[in-house]
């Protein structure tokens, strides 16, 4: 596996520097896509509240990337489902932390929406990744 990054941000002139996601990613490889994983271990057994769930997703995130052979800078698309947008934003200040500790300072182009429910009745955030793994 190469050293050398698949992808890059995009930026387009004049536009402010995003905080936490990027605009737009350029990729060159082989594609994985993720289905829509959840705050829960390998048992099965969901994190109690918003931030353990984030915490485990994001694990989860990694090891389905990890396990295909990328890495978590291959990562070029994270789309979040959450169930409580209130909750979401006001928890931003603790999900940057553990944002790093997860998947480090990659902030690839994100989108993040609220929806009704989940099929999993306890989960309350849901994430599919698209990462582009080189060579």
């Amino acid at each position: 596996m190469s050293n050398a990054p698949a992808s890059r941000a995009i930026l387009p002139e004049g536009w402010p520097v995003p905080r936490g996601y990027a605009n737009g990613m350029v990729a060159e490889g082989r594609v994985l896509v993720t289905g829509g994983l959840v705050g829960w271990d390998a048992n099965g057994v969901f994190a109690e509240g918003l931030l353990p769930q984030l915490r485990q997703t994001l694990i989860n995130i990694k090891a389905v990337v990890e396990a295909g052979g990328g890495r978590v800078e291959d990562i070029v698309r994270l789309t979040w489902y959450v169930t409580d947008i209130a909750d979401y934003r006001a928890s931003l200040k603790e999900m940057g932390p553990i944002y790093r500790e997860t998947l480090g300072r990659h902030f690839p182009a994100m989108a993040v929406v609220q929806v009704v429910a989940l099929v999993e009745p306890q989960a309350l955030v849901e994430i599919e990744a698209t990462a582009v793994i080189a060579g």
